[in-house]
């Protein structure tokens, strides 16, 4: 896969997000959050226009170190050509973020001078 690095030097990866029912994929930009030790995180705006399907609430330790519970969805992912489901952290963020649980068993070779991402 291969995607950019933008003007404010963020690591960005499209992918394509599913809901079982539809079955129709959509390209979604990503933002690789290598602190952020899940799959994703998508705004519940996104949530609702991808007409994801709502799970349970998790608990989750933020950086600060404060235990918060973030409602979570169910999505499908093309991963590397195979359809791979995954559990979605729902916030009021702006970015969708792409976490490490997504990178392992992947290398991920970030160029800043060229503005170009790979995942391999």
């Amino acid at each position: 896969m291969i995607g950019v690095v933008d003007k404010y030097g963020r690591a960005l990866l499209d992918i394509r997000i599913s809901n079982k029912r539809k079955g129709e994929y959509s390209a979604v930009t990503t933002w690789i959050d290598t602190a952020f030790d899940g799959h994703l995180v998508l705004s519940l705006a996104m949530i609702k226009e991808l007409e994801l399907e709502s799970l349970v609430e998790t608990e989750a330790i933020l950086a600060d170190g404060s235990r918060v519970c973030l409602d979570t969805f169910f999505c499908d992912v093309d991963w590397f050509g195979e359809e791979l489901p995954l559990q979605v952290i729902a916030n009021d963020g702006r970015y969708p973020l792409l976490g490490t649980s997504l990178l392992e068993h992947r290398v991920l070779h970030i160029d800043y001078q060229q503005k170009r991402v790979s995942l391999d």
